[in-house]
């Protein structure tokens, strides 16, 4: 068991990659914490897992709520005693030429995405600090993080700033043996890229096939969606890795779209 008894919060776990990550670190051992923006899917989820001889608790969690945040982390901390690995992974998707985007959505996607890990973060370090035995921090980016598509200006913008909010939490939490690390998928055949593909359609005038052979899968070896188990094994190795060796990385699971 790679990761008996650690305690491990996976933001937005209700569904799709977050909750595969879940099912990965329960099978592993570790207490496993589904915060979800709608309480009554990550209790369904803990739910399967426990009845699948896991251990795992659900939290209501806004990711861009301080507040909420900080109270949801309290309560993993009341109920299991810390906090072991933090998995910053809510997101979503909204798509417009930079000319029309809202500004709403503008700040809608990086409150989502880079508030969220900030706020998470903030709240998770000192238990980890506190524990003496470090942890893990771990941030879902995206080949995004890396490459920049057309119509994702927001997406594009806050993947890139986890990867240096991910290098600047590896510098000040080492001394504590706390890594940090940035998952970067490519497409992966979730709701969110489901809903994409024909706003991308309609935006790029060209159909749902093209969307998928000719936009998201063109720059890959073999024309195929990375997986959501694909990006729990890597988000595993990130977890339990057992020294500083491996942190302030991303690493890419993308096909061989993006190559480092």
């Amino acid at each position: 068991m790679k990761l008996q008894d650690k305690v491990c919060i996976v933001t937005g776990a209700a569904s799709g990659i977050g909750k595969e990550i879940a099912v990965v670190y329960a099978r592993e051992g570790g207490k496993v914490v589904i915060a979800d923006m709608n309480k009554a899917a990550a209790q369904a989820t803990a739910d399967e897992i426990v009845k699948a001889g896991g251990k795992a608790m659900a939290v209501a969690m806004d990711v861009t709520s301080e507040e909420q945040v900080n109270a949801a982390v309290a309560e993993v901390v009341a109920a299991y005693g810390g906090v072991d690995v933090l998995v910053s992974n809510a997101g979503i998707q909204i798509v417009h030429p930079v000319e029309e985007f809202p500004f709403a959505d503008w700040k809608k996607m990086l409150a989502i995405h880079l508030d969220g890990a900030f706020l998470t973060t903030k709240a998770c370090m000192p238990h980890m600090q506190k524990s003496g035995n470090g942890g893990s921090i771990i941030y879902m980016g995206s080949v995004h993080s890396k490459e920049a598509s057309v119509l994702k200006s927001a997406y594009v913008t806050a993947k890139h700033g986890l990867i240096g909010l991910c290098k600047t939490v590896s510098k000040e939490g080492g001394k504590y043996k706390i890594r940090a690390n940035v998952i970067c998928p490519g497409f992966v055949r979730t709701p969110l890229v489901e809903k994409q593909i024909p706003e991308q359609a309609k935006a790029l005038g060209i159909s749902e096939e093209d969307v998928i052979k000719k936009v998201m899968l063109k720059e890959t070896v073999d024309g195929e969606f990375t997986t959501v188990q694909d990006v729990a094994e890597v988000a595993l190795l990130f977890a339990s890795f057992n020294s500083n060796a491996l942190t302030g990385q991303s690493m890419v699971v993308s096909h061989g779209w993006f190559m480092q």
